[in-house]
């Protein structure tokens, strides 16, 4: 449904878009992640049609966005940011002037009632936006970008603002949305990525450096053999017995008790579980274990550390060093740089696009 073929956009001497390529199926919805200037906002706005790019193409259902702007718009549906909203005017006035705006031909009538029953604006259809709430008014964003019935959807921070209530309708909506379209959206809200998308894609510094599905991630993380563990006995005897088991690759006490116990995070080598071996050694010493935990990795902070490995400032941070291990655990650096890997590796196998546009 949508390709991006080496599109580059150049803002005088800075480069925004680096030579990104990826592809996006019919009724996928994809994640869009990256920290602030990585160059998301703009990449969608070539894909909207709203920006012109230096270099590569964008097609939209095979059809090339810069050849055919308008046949393209009318196949997608876009909410910024700051949804385009007329405030005095009713949802009613609105949700015309935008099926008139985009020519739509369907039956108004009935085509603007389905749409408010889908994201819930039926109780307000009649009010003037102003008078809404923050939510209500994010809802009318959605309901004009629905209008047509494009095959693409496209949601740039869906949710920003919305208290939590809110949040989870808008989670909802978008999961029902890719039924039937092609979602991508744009967030700053990990949980929110992790709990709708199909796959998600990291931009950093213009750059493709992470393309994923969701449940591929959500997978390897679960799988990492981290633990908590909450231990009586002298805080640095602990510490010092489980950095010095050769099972054992990162260990660091955490500020948290309970009771007289403290709480520990632990890495263990890869592949090796330790909870027996560990239960043991420390029964050996009289330090009873009151608690253990297995915990997984979530996608903050493989997010965190893909973005780390490709940013240049990341090599010049100074970091303390604790243990056998530093604080970046290696499980971490394991799983983003087999994603980092297998996202060169896909990038490399994208024949070059030979226009220029």
């Amino acid at each position: 449904m949508i390709k991006i073929d080496h599109l580059v956009k150049n803002y005088g001497a800075n480069r925004a878009v680096d030579d990104i390529s990826f592809e996006v199926a019919p009724g996928e919805i994809v994640g869009l992640l990256g920290p602030n200037g990585a160059g998301k906002s703009t990449t969608m706005n070539i894909l909207a049609g709203y920006l012109s790019s230096t270099s590569g193409r964008v097609l939209v259902d095979g059809l090339n966005v810069l050849d055919q702007p308008l046949e393209v718009k009318r196949r997608i549906g876009y909410l910024p940011e700051q949804p385009p909203l007329y405030l005095d005017m009713t949802v009613e006035e609105y949700l015309i002037f935008v099926y008139n705006l985009k020519g739509c031909t369907l039956n108004r009538t009935k085509h603007l009632q389905e749409i408010c029953e889908v994201v819930k604006l039926t109780d307000v259809y009649k009010r003037l936006i102003k008078n809404l709430s923050k939510g209500f008014r994010q809802r009318v964003g959605i309901a004009q970008a629905l209008i047509g019935n494009p095959p693409v959807i496209i949601f740039d921070e869906p949710t920003v603002g919305l208290d939590p209530k809110q949040i989870i309708e808008i989670r909802n909506l978008i999961r029902t949305l890719g039924r039937d379209h092609t979602v991508i959206l744009s967030t700053h809200i990990l949980q929110e990525v992790q709990a709708v998308c199909d796959r998600i894609i990291i931009i950093n510094k213009g750059r493709v450096v992470a393309d994923e599905l969701t449940e591929n991630i959500n997978r390897v993380g679960a799988s990492c053999n981290r633990y908590q563990a909450k231990i009586c006995g002298p805080q640095r005897e602990v510490l010092s017995m489980l950095r010095d088991r050769s099972d054992v690759v990162f260990a660091e006490a955490l500020s948290a008790r309970d009771g007289e116990a403290y709480v520990y995070h632990i890495e263990s080598t890869k592949g090796i579980d330790i909870r027996k071996s560990l239960f043991y050694a420390l029964s050996a010493k009289g330090w009873p274990l009151i608690g253990l935990e297995t915990l997984g990795m979530n996608l903050e902070d493989i997010f965190i550390t893909v973005v780390d490995k490709t940013d240049d400032a990341a090599e010049g941070r100074k970091q303390r060093r604790t243990g056998k291990k530093g604080p970046s655990r290696s499980a971490e650096k394991d799983i983003a740089q087999s994603i980092l890997d297998a996202t060169a590796a896909k990038q490399e196998s994208i024949a070059p696009y030979e226009g220029d546009e």
